[in-house]
């Protein structure tokens, strides 16, 4: 199980996730490349939110091949292309982690685009594969 780095001495975390973590032993760790709002067919959404979903969900998939669960994620950073996306993301990112315990590390930027115009939101995540 890991560990939420929340120094006292410091503000607090601006949204809920936790400035740091502190892993338990591991038998490796899972790093995604950054995940697009790619549904299995290739097709795209035009809405962020929607988007945010399907990067979430293929980050699950990754996870999942990997043998872990959102509970074993340690980091995210998370990358959008409007300040006026911010809510919507943080409304998914606030969804998928309900239930877990220890929220990850998590970075948001605000980025000038992606590949492909049409892509709003982009997310990678790092997890730690327990013993």
């Amino acid at each position: 199980m890991a560990t939420a780095l929340n120094p006292t001495s410091i503000a607090p975390p601006f949204g809920d996730y936790s400035h740091g973590i502190k892993s338990a032993p591991a038998s490796c760790l899972v790093v995604t490349s950054g995940q697009l709002g790619l549904a299995p067919d290739g097709s795209c959404s035009t809405d962020v939110r929607k988007q945010t979903e399907q990067c979430f969900a293929n980050i699950d998939a990754i996870l999942h091949e990997a043998g872990c669960d959102r509970a074993d994620v340690i980091r995210l950073s998370a990358f959008v292309t409007d300040r006026a996306f911010f809510p919507d993301y943080m409304a998914v990112r606030d969804e998928w982690l309900a239930g877990v315990t220890i929220r990850p590390a998590s970075t948001l930027l605000v980025v000038s685009g992606f590949t492909r115009e049409e892509f709003k939101v982009e997310i990678e995540a790092t997890a730690i594969q327990r013993d």
